[in-house]
């Protein structure tokens, strides 16, 4: 089959662009008011429904009927756009480029665009595919980057703007940064200077300041950078053409507060980054030149070494240090120092053999005593660098602190033997140098288990501290105000691990790993999967995972899963699924949402497109989060809540159950129909029934989302003697005659015998009108528990025989089982009192007519049913079911013999009215009984199987 390339390229170009063109922004708003906010999009390509990262190759698949075009040849390519780098998708036919060939009969091989001759293998379109770098390969390439944000830095771009002496209100602004590579994804570390504030906005940005990606900075910033002073974040599937620039140190990140306010620096490849253990932030002091040192800053990398010598090893990047004059070899001095005392603790010279106005480069190693690597790691050193010739006018300074990076510690606790116990640990430094940490085990409550952090770096294991004093009840959150090289030397190392263990003999064990910290991690404490079953076994399967909500109301994640089976067979898939419900009770309904598939033991992503209403049932603590492999063999839970922007929730939020069910945004009508009543604590499923919790003679049925309880009415008992009040459990009076079995055996009433009835137990011998939702109790029916063999009887009342023309007679009123005659109408004063003693029936439309013989009626064309009857020929009347009484929706008519019996039929406009009314919560009158169970049939009917229901014609079977 073969198609003409002219037609698919306009087909193509339409699939490509689409997506594209869909999310343009069409009309520019009069008054931007938050600039910062402003939406950009990623440089990605959509093509069909596939996302491809820029640079990227591919022929083009259209789907069926047409597959793969081997000789559509797709590019995803940068388009500039002002200041802006966007994707764009751009296809070319390419079988005009195939060669030309010599043979009679070429052949197309499979997978391929051109012809080739028979035995010629090689034949075809050069594609111009570059070489790629495995993962891994770039991860190892793309690591040890860092930038000095300074007024210096900042002019290399801004000598390419049409005014290069505009004022720039960020001159004196200073900012450090680290960067690392993982998984296609770019993390970002920043320290602000004292005097700093936080940005409105990052970019990053090429050589020629084209903006490659921008992203709006969060201006309270999450618990760990609030803990730590970082800036936090991360530049996602990073495309390949972005990560040459990072590789080539071709890329500049910039800060931007106001548009005339702005940092810029050059991303470059620091080697003193593979070993940083502390970091500084170096800037003007009190008493310098001003006009020698404004727009000047420094950072150092500082690592040491806690071995039989201790020693020091920084690195520096700094300018500003420099007289007018000094043109090469300009000798600066660097001090190490006692913040609160007057105490040296080295001092070393570097020189400077060519000084630049933007970066300039400097180290110095010594050796350093263990009192003063101690003082190191407390935050109480701090370092200078100054000009040798006027060390007072050109002078930078700063503390020695925790190192730049945003990196937390974390581990999974797994037990060592068969256990249900598991746990969690995760750590990290603070802005003072802190360690502060968090842990949490379960099934250890009860055993009193010890705590401790354990070197596992040497030979033999060393136990450093001990956490059980701040462990309560499983939990504990403390920190370690002083931790000394002893213990940050294994940190850094990973070495560090954490053991719980009890007197009993059960020991969990992890060691702490590094992870960067973006999004989900910038929270206060991951979240434990645990599993829901409670035998023993080993390993146990457990999970930890870390929630936030940006923004943007995104919802990021990031999650570890340990401890399942080794399988040598195909790598383990899993399930993430997010679970919510209108409030944490019993039987509440549960909205399911897949979040994503994957394999391995790790996973970090992100959802959008969560509503209002979602959102607000997870700051509400009412969502789940769930983790299963492809067989469902192990299931991992944990309830879980996150913060989220108040931006983000509905407005109309509050307790009300029915709002937070029924509100718009809150999800589709049909994930709540199962357990949409709530009643006095807990949920119901619609058309259950159920004994009320605050008064048991008061029985309830879930109709339509709402409870509908009615009171339990006491039929008449008919006792030959005496009269007993009701038994405990009970809640109508029974007779206290004893009930003969037997000759010479009796057995009394006991609430040890009865009978069961839709769930409700009576004694034996008591009576009660039976419940029928949704028509509540039917008194014109009585249920007796046969004292003897426990059977249950339901006979309906007999109405008397009317002494008037039935065509007079009357209900006394809408719940009256019997019609009676009027008033004038002379009746005895026994029959009275029957039809005040007798139960109601519901209302029936037609009667059987007894004016004639049935063998009269049959012979004119009447009807012979076995619910009733005979009926004249023409008469329509609804059937009467023994268990359910009247059928309102179900009408039969007689026509010639023939009984035909059809349910109401409901224009479709009336079941959206009534779905609407539903959905707001409204109530739905009771003249659209019969439609609003349609409606709910056909809708579940087209949900099921995509097709509408047919309509049915009842036949007297099943009535009956």
């Amino acid at each position: 089959m073969h198609f003409h390339s002219g037609l698919l390229l306009p087909i193509l170009f339409v699939i490509a662009s689409c997506p594209l063109t869909l999310r343009a922004r069409k009309v520019a708003p009069l008054i931007e008011d938050d600039w910062a906010r402003r939406p950009h999009r990623a440089a990605e390509c959509t093509f069909g429904k596939q996302i491809r990262e820029l640079g990227s190759v591919w022929f083009a698949d259209l789907g069926p009927p047409f597959g793969i075009m081997y000789c559509i040849k797709c590019e995803c390519i940068p388009v500039q756009k002002k200041r802006r780098i966007i994707a764009r998708v751009q296809c070319r036919n390419i079988k005009n480029e195939c060669p030309k060939l010599t043979c009679d009969e070429p052949i197309l091989l499979p997978g391929r665009c051109c012809k080739s001759c028979p035995g010629d293998m090689n034949i075809d379109i050069a594609q111009d595919l570059p070489a790629q770098l495995t993962l891994e390969e770039e991860e190892r390439s793309l690591k040890h980057f860092g930038t000095l944000l300074t007024g210096r830095t900042s002019q290399s771009l801004r000598r390419d703007n049409s005014n290069p002496t505009a004022y720039n209100g960020a001159y004196n602004y200073l900012a450090t940064g680290r960067f690392s590579f993982h998984r296609k994804n770019l993390y970002y570390s920043f320290y602000l200077s004292a005097s700093t504030p936080r940005p409105r906005n990052i970019q990053f940005v090429d050589g020629f300041g084209s903006i490659l990606e921008e992203q709006a900075i969060d201006p309270i910033g999450g618990a760990y950078q609030n803990a730590t002073g970082k800036l936090c974040g991360v530049w996602r599937r990073v495309p390949r053409d972005y990560r040459k620039l990072l590789r080539e140190e071709r890329l500049h990140v910039s800060f931007i507060w106001e548009p005339s306010s702005s940092l810029t620096g050059q991303v470059s490849r620091y080697r003193a980054l593979s070993s940083e253990q502390f970091s500084s932030l170096l800037e003007p002091t009190m008493g310098v030149d001003r006009s020698l040192m404004s727009g000047a800053g420094a950072t150092a990398i500082v690592a040491t070494s806690s071995a039989s010598t201790p020693s020091i090893h920084v690195s520096l990047v700094f300018n500003g240090l420099f007289l007018p004059n000094d043109v090469a070899d300009v000798p600066l001095i660097v001090k190490l120092e006692h913040q609160e005392k007057d105490y040296v603790v080295l001092t070393e010279e570097i020189v400077v053999k060519k000084p630049s106005n933007e970066l300039n480069f400097g180290e110095i190693r010594s050796a350093l005593s263990g009192t003063d690597l101690r003082l190191l790691t407390r935050g109480k050193l701090s370092i200078s660098i100054m000009s040798r010739k006027d060390p007072q006018a050109l002078r930078l300074v700063g503390t020695v602190g925790p190192r730049a990076t945003c990196d937390i510690y974390q581990t999974l606790l797994l037990s060592e033997t068969p256990s249900v116990a598991s746990g969690l640990v995760w750590a990290f430094l603070d802005r003072i140098g802190a360690l502060r940490y968090g842990v949490q085990l379960i099934g250890l409550e009860e055993e009193s288990p010890l705590v401790t952090l354990v070197d596992e770096g040497g030979k033999r294991r060393t136990e450093l501290e001990d956490l059980t004093p701040s462990l309560i009840n499983g939990l504990a959150n403390g920190s370690l105000e002083r931790p000394g090289p002893r213990l940050l030397q294994p940190l850094f190392n990973e070495d560090l691990s954490v053991v719980a263990a009890s007197h009993l003999g059960s020991v969990l064990r992890g060691r702490l790993l590094e992870r960067p910290v973006a999004d989900a991690r910038d929270t206060a404490a991951p979240i434990l999967l645990r599993r829901s079953t409670k035998e023993p076994i080993y390993p146990g399967p457990v999970g930890l995972i870390w929630i936030a909500i940006d923004l943007d109301c995104s919802l990021h994640y990031e999650l570890e899963l340990a401890g399942f089976p080794a399988s040598s067979q195909e790598p383990r898939t899993f399930r993430l699924y997010l679970e919510t419900m209108p409030l944490l009770a019993q039987g509440a309904p549960v909205a399911r949402r897949l979040l994503e598939e994957f394999t391995g033991y790790s996973l970090e992503g992100s959802v959008t497109g969560l509503s209002s209403m979602e959102l607000y049932r997870i700051e509400s603590g009412i969502g789940f989060l769930e983790v299963t492999d492809k067989q469902v063999t192990h299931v991992l839970k944990a309830p879980f809540k996150a913060r989220a922007p108040f931006s983000c929730l509905p407005h109309y939020a509050d307790n009300d159950i029915a709002s937070v069910m029924y509100l718009p945004g809150a999800g589709r009508l049909e994930d709540f129909e199962a357990g949409a009543c709530f009643h006095e604590t807990r949920f119901y499923e619609e058309g259950t029934q159920w004994t009320s919790s605050s008064d048991p003679c008061s029985m309830c049925h879930c109709y339509r989302g709402l409870a509908r309880c009615d009171t339990m009415p006491c039929p008449i008992v008919p006792c030959a003697t005496v009269e007993q009040p009701p038994m405990p459990g009970q809640c109508c009076p029974t007779c206290a005659a004893l009930v003969t079995v037997e000759p010479n055996t009796t057995i009394k009433n006991n609430i040890t015998r009865g009978c069961t009835l839709a769930g409700q137990y009576h004694l034996a011998g008591s009576s009660w009108h039976p419940y029928l939702p949704p028509v509540g109790f039917d008194i014109c029916a009585i249920c007796v528990c046969d004292a003897v063999t426990l059977e249950v009887k339901c006979p309906r009342v007999q109405c008397p025989p009317l002494e008037c023309d039935e065509k007079i007679a009357f209900r006394p009123d809408k719940k009256a089982c019997c019609r009676q005659c009027p008033v004038t109408t002379p009746r005895s004063n026994t029959t009275t009192t029957a039809l005040i003693d007798v139960a109601h029936l519901p209302r029936d439309q037609a009667l059987p007519s007894t004016r004639r013989t049935m063998e009269e009626i049959l012979s004119s064309g009447g009807c012979k049913y076995p619910l009733g009857g005979p009926y004249e020929n023409g008469m329509e009347w609804h059937p009467r079911v023994h268990s359910h009484g009247e059928m309102k929706c179900v009408k039969c008519r007689c026509k010639n013999g023939e009984v035909r019996c059809d349910r109401k039929r409901c224009p479709r406009s009336l079941c959206n009215s009534i779905a609407y009314q539903m959905k707001r919560g409204e109530y739905v009158a009771d003249a659209d009984d019969c439609c609003t169970a349609q409606c709910r049939r056909a809708r579940r009917h087209h949900r099921n199987n995509h097709h509408p229901a047919p309509r049915h014609s009842v036949t007297p079977r099943e009535l009956s």
